[in-house]
């Protein structure tokens, strides 16, 4: 064997474990990438969960009371108990605080927007808002 390539089966061998190691970090991110992803639509889906579980009730609901949902002055017991289900469904909502759902109701329209922030992330806050129209369904 040469003297001058001597050293060189583990050089390649540490350039091969170099290389190994950087893609087990890549997938490594992607999994945490996945997870944070996979997290992030499960509270989507509660949000627009809740705000069409709300919408329901306005339907069924008579249509006189519809204004009693809003949530800049009604007082329905039906609003202030799915408030507090959105409180404990999704994380670091405050029920009268400034990231709280809310509901606007003008005339016949109603605009339900959800507010939440991810566990253990920045403080970017989250919210899903739907738009329904409560037509009368008389006959």
């Amino acid at each position: 064997m040469n003297r001058n390539q001597s050293g060189v089966a583990l050089l390649e061998a540490l350039v091969g474990i170099l290389i190994f190691s950087i893609g087990i970090l890549a997938l490594m991110g992607l999994q945490a990438q996945s997870i944070r992803n996979t997290v992030e639509a499960k509270y989507r889906n509660e949000a627009a969960y809740l705000a069409n579980q709300i919408i329901g009730h306005m339907w069924v609901d008579d249509r006189a009371n519809l204004a009693s949902y809003d949530t800049g002055g009604g007082a329905n017991p039906k609003m202030v108990a799915w408030s507090d289900q959105v409180a404990n469904t999704l994380p670091r909502v405050v029920v009268g605080g400034t990231n709280s759902p809310t509901i606007v109701v003008a005339g016949n329209q109603v605009t339900v927007t959800i507010f939440w922030q991810l566990p253990g992330t920045d403080s970017v806050q989250r919210q899903f808002s739907v738009v329904a129209q409560i037509n009368d369904s008389g006959p």
